[in-house]
Order: C-alpha cells, then sequence, then structure tokens
C-alpha cells in the first residue's frame, strides 16, 4: 500500500516538474492584436477609444457584467484619462490608465489587473487610414502585451490566451465598427 501511494506520488511529482520545466521554456513575453477595417475617418474613430467613458458603447467587457462598478478619474479624455472596474469572475477588477496618445493614430493604456489574476500590461490602439473599396476607411488595431509570469505561461499550456482574448478583441472591434459607422 505504501509503495503504492509512493509511486502515485512520484508520478504526480514528475508531471508537476514537467509542466514547470516546460511552461519555462515558453517565451517570456506575449503580444495579442486583432484589426479591423472601419468605414470611418481615424478621428472618428480615435474619439471614441481616448474618451474612456465612451467604452461603454463598444467594449465587450461592459457587456460581460452590465452591473460592474465604474469609477473615472484624471482627464476627461486622453493622457492621464482613468477608469478602473470591479466586476464579477467574467470582468475581474482592474484599472486601465492612458499613457500616451497621438491624436487621431494612437492610444497607449497602462493595463493594471488586480482580480482574479494580477497582471500588468499594456494596450495599444493604432489606427491607420487606408483607401478601399467603396471609399476611404481606417485599419484599427487593437494589441495586447507585456510580459509572461511563469504563471501566464503555465496557464498558457492549458488554454491558448490568443483565442480567449483575441476573440474578445475581435468582437469589441466589430462593435466599435458598428458605432463608428452610424
Amino acid at each position: 500500500m505504501l509503495k503504492t501511494i509512493a509511486y502515485i506520488v512520484a508520478v504526480l511529482v514528475v508531471i508537476v516538474a514537467g509542466i514547470l520545466i516546460y511552461a519555462a521554456t515558453r517565451p517570456d513575453a506575449f503580444r495579442v492584436q486583432r484589426s479591423v477595417s472601419i468605414k470611418a475617418p481615424p478621428d472618428k474613430i480615435y474619439a471614441l477609444i481616448d474618451d474612456l467613458r465612451l467604452w461603454s458603447g463598444w467594449s465587450p467587457y461592459e457587456k460581460k457584467d452590465p452591473a460592474m462598478k465604474r469609477t473615472f478619474s484624471g482627464a476627461a479624455s486622453g493622457k492621464g484619462a482613468i477608469y478602473e472596474w470591479d466586476g464579477n469572475n467574467n470582468v475581474g477588477k482592474g484599472r486601465m490608465e492612458i499613457t500616451d496618445t497621438a491624436p487621431a493614430s494612437k492610444v497607449v493604456i497602462k493595463l493594471d489587473f488586480i482580480k482574479p489574476f494580477e497582471g500588468h500590461n499594456t494596450a495599444e490602439f493604432t489606427l491607420e487610414p487606408a483607401k478601399g473599396p467603396g471609399g476611404d476607411s481606417t485599419v484599427v488595431t487593437w494589441a495586447m502585451y507585456g510580459s509572461a509570469s511563469l504563471m501566464m505561461k503555465v496557464m498558457g499550456i492549458f488554454m491558448n490566451m490568443d483565442n480567449m482574448i483575441g476573440n474578445d478583441f475581435a468582437v469589441g472591434l466589430a462593435n466599435l465598427k458598428a458605432v463608428a459607422e452610424k
């Protein structure tokens, strides 16, 4: 009986060690991004991103928890604008602060997750004017990047973070497109 228990414990230790070793070999940084072409000028789209209060009209995370508590502080929009949220398990708790902008072309956000997992990343929106069929359009790219902790690397073995976050970005960009093209 003791030999069986010792064998089971040894197998579990080898499995856990193998997972940790494999996770340690994964990249130390990550980047998730999605893009969409929107038939609207960059300045119209930029205004919807640069004012964090307007995110309720297009952000996919707003719909995941309509009862989420929201706090806005700092600048009304642009650099220094702050948005804090506290919601259910689908959205967690965190804080965003716009740290850099280039009117009608870029918004950079410091993104701090507090719950359910702590994480500190950067979100970035870039807007590039493009000529497309049917008139002028803007290619909007929503990206999130940062360093990958060992915990994140382990989670990445079992969950496809690019799909999870990327799918939310795709939904958000589709919502942004619908709002901007009105």
